[in-house]
């Protein structure tokens, strides 16, 4: 049974080793129903090396487990800290009731207009990476949202406003607990997402539940799935006009990339790159319906899939001809300084990498504490240290690795 008290990096170690051990594979057969080398799950299963996001899915498709299984809760001291594990079972309640009428003498819901408002203060904390507000907010608003679309018998404008406010609150709800490492209340509410968003009269909203579901995706590294989901959507999108549109269609194209780029086929990933660099070259930056696309985004993903094959140095050179807007989201701006960490740790530039991780966790301290890519540069550079510094041993207590 994995020690509670090792670091993170073994107890995925060992979550691997003992599934393995139970489905009678050897180090050779795994890594061959994996496609990742038996050499380099030996270094994963004994701590030695930090197992990526795109390992970890691999090897859970191979072993017939959820990811979930191998990761188990990561953050939990962290979110024991913050006080964001206690917030999470109201979020599943409030899930849970979504079509249950409210009991006699509840009070009414608050107008559309002053729901409106409240969602859309949600989705700015979400952008900020202000997780433990949202969680705080999410159980109460999530019932009265709901309370108001049961209010509302006949089919109008009212009503599809409505549904568009479920449509979005359960993708905010989803938002915080996959960044947390909760996948099952995530799917929960996705799930919701898909419900609500098809009566909301606006098809962005369907969209974005099939981008946010094609990350539940990668997650199980179903990535063949995830492209049927994006390409769903942007069938569905047709050629919709709308600044809305234009920016969930460009997220498409960015988010087919990273599948591509997983799924092994590095061609497809580059041309999904293309395409969504010629729409972000004509549309700027766009942040409509919450989401965050323009030519900044496209270089941030360029980032990612030249990481993942390995290609850190053409990752910097990507990261050095970008300058983000001084209006950038927190939360995309903190990824954008994970991801040159990764490559910079990658590149022996050790320093560096650290200085981009303080930057991370000053633009986006709770989206820094709980990014997967951080805890991965953060156990490469303490690998490559005999004697870790200070600032280096107190940036990994604090993003618990």
């Amino acid at each position: 049974m994995p020690d509670p008290t090792a670091p993170a990096v073994e107890r995925i170690g060992q979550r691997i080793h003992e599934t393995r051990l139970l489905r009678g594979y050897s180090l050779r057969e795994l890594g061959k129903r994996a496609t990742v080398s038996a050499a380099q799950l030996s270094r994963v299963e004994s701590g030695a090396r930090y197992a990526t996001p795109t390992v970890v899915a691999a090897v859970a498709r191979a072993l017939n487990v959820s990811v979930s299984v191998l990761y188990g809760q990561p953050y939990i001291k962290m979110l024991q800290a913050d006080q964001l594990d206690r917030l999470l079972t109201p979020i599943s309640a409030a899930l849970d009731a979504w079509d249950i009428p409210p009991a006699p003498g509840d009070p009414p819901p608050r107008p559309l207009a002053v729901l409106e408002d409240d969602v859309k203060s949600i989705a700015h904390m979400s952008r900020s990476s202000s997780y433990l507000e949202v969680a705080r907010q999410l159980p109460g608003l999530i019932g009265e949202i709901n309370h108001a679309t049961l209010l509302l018998h006949q089919a109008g404008r009212d009503r599809e406003r409505a549904h568009w406010l479920q449509a979005d609150i359960g993708r905010w709800a989803y938002g915080v607990a996959r960044r947390i490492g909760y996948p099952d209340i995530a799917r929960h509410a996705s799930a919701r997402m898909a419900a609500a968003a098809p009566h909301s009269g606006d098809p962005v909203q369907g969209a974005i539940e099939r981008w946010d579901r094609s990350q539940l995706m990668i997650d199980a590294g179903r990535h063949d799935l995830g492209l049927r989901l994006v390409r769903q959507a942007l069938h569905d999108l047709d050629d919709d006009p709308s600044t809305g549109g234009q920016a969930m269609r460009g997220s498409l194209y960015l988010r087919a990339a990273i599948l591509e780029r997983r799924g092994g086929n590095a061609g497809a990933a580059t041309d999904w790159l293309k395409e969504a660099g010629q729409l972000a070259k004509r549309t700027g930056e766009l942040p409509d319906h919450g989401l965050v696309f323009g030519p900044a985004n496209v270089v941030i993903h360029t980032m990612s899939v030249e990481t993942d094959r390995d290609q850190h140095a053409k990752a910097l050179e990507s990261a050095a001809g970008l300058r983000l807007p001084s209006d950038y989201p927190p939360e995309r701006a903190g990824a954008y300084w994970v991801s040159k960490a990764r490559a910079e740790a990658w590149s022996a530039q050790s320093d560096a990498a650290l200085n981009s991780l303080l930057t991370a966790r000053k633009v986006a301290p709770q989206r820094t504490r709980y990014h997967p890519g951080a805890h991965e540069t953060v156990g490469t550079l303490l690998r490559a240290r005999p004697r870790p510094s200070e600032e280096l041993r107190a940036f990994a207590e604090w993003c618990g690795v």
